[in-house]
């Protein structure tokens, strides 16, 4: 893989990171417990939608095939989509929510502050935008972890048992693909140990602030960078995907 293709795929990965979490975000419309958090989800949706575009966008152009950020999105099977499997696990309830949110909007925050760095401009000016979107995303998520971990005795076992559940999936985020590793000698790509570090440590001193438990290192679920998703993928795209698919080129 040469450097080019290598760049593609990085931008890809970020770009359906952004797009399947939005999809995720989205199911929350009309749902939410309350009605500020119906509009704050939908919200954070949106942010991620229009990260996924200009990501999209730009791996489209990388690419020079032509690809729009549509084709990325509509026109591409499960295995050529590279996103974190953390991003589209169902809902859950509130707590789950809330509890992979704090993970991933962490990990994004910390992970688009190195990347602000990047020899590549592009990437550098997208990184600048998205830490201000992530950031509130990620006070967000703290505060309701931290609300329903301290709350009531329910509250605090359907947070604790969404963090066990989730736990299993966040080192995946940390995972070092061989494929970008050129990419991070050229100052392209994030050192990934170094938003792991900033990352757990964060993590630990909001649950231990929650009241609940860091789970122990245990069996790890990856395989989303290399194309290999859990069963609910293939949901997610025979829905998001359903109109392109059934009237190809379509036009308003």
């Amino acid at each position: 893989m040469n450097q080019q293709q290598a760049l593609y795929k990085y931008c890809v990965g970020l770009g359906d990171d952004a797009l399947i979490q939005s999809y995720r975000l989205s199911e929350w419309c009309r749902n939410a417990p309350i009605l500020e958090e119906d509009l704050a989800l939908t919200n954070f949706a949106l942010d991620m939608t229009g990260r996924a575009q200009v990501l999209l966008s730009y791996a489209g152009k990388v690419e020079g095939a032509g690809r729009t950020d549509d084709d990325l999105a509509y026109r591409r099977a499960e295995r050529q989509f590279y996103n974190h499997l953390i991003m589209e696990l169902p809902n859950g309830d509130f707590a789950f929510t809330m509890a992979r949110l704090l993970f991933t909007a962490t990990y994004e925050y910390y992970f688009f502050t190195e990347l602000k760095n990047s020899a590549d401009h592009d990437l550098a000016a997208v990184a600048a935008k998205t830490v201000k979107e992530v950031k509130y995303h990620m006070a967000h998520a703290t505060d309701w972890v931290l609300r329903l971990g301290d709350g009531t005795e329910e509250s605090h076992n359907r947070m604790q048992k969404a963090v066990n559940e989730l736990w299993m999936y966040t080192h995946e985020l940390f995972a070092t693909d061989p494929d970008v590793a050129m990419l991070r000698d050229g100052n392209i790509a994030v050192d990934l140990a170094v938003v792991k570090s900033a990352w757990l440590q964060f993590i630990s001193r909001t649950l231990t602030e929650a009241t609940l438990a860091v789970p122990a290192d245990g069996y790890q679920q990856t395989g989303g960078a290399a194309g290999i998703h859990t069963e609910h993928m293939g949901h997610i795209l025979s829905e998001m995907q359903y109109l392109q698919r059934a009237y190809p080129d379509a036009t308003w």
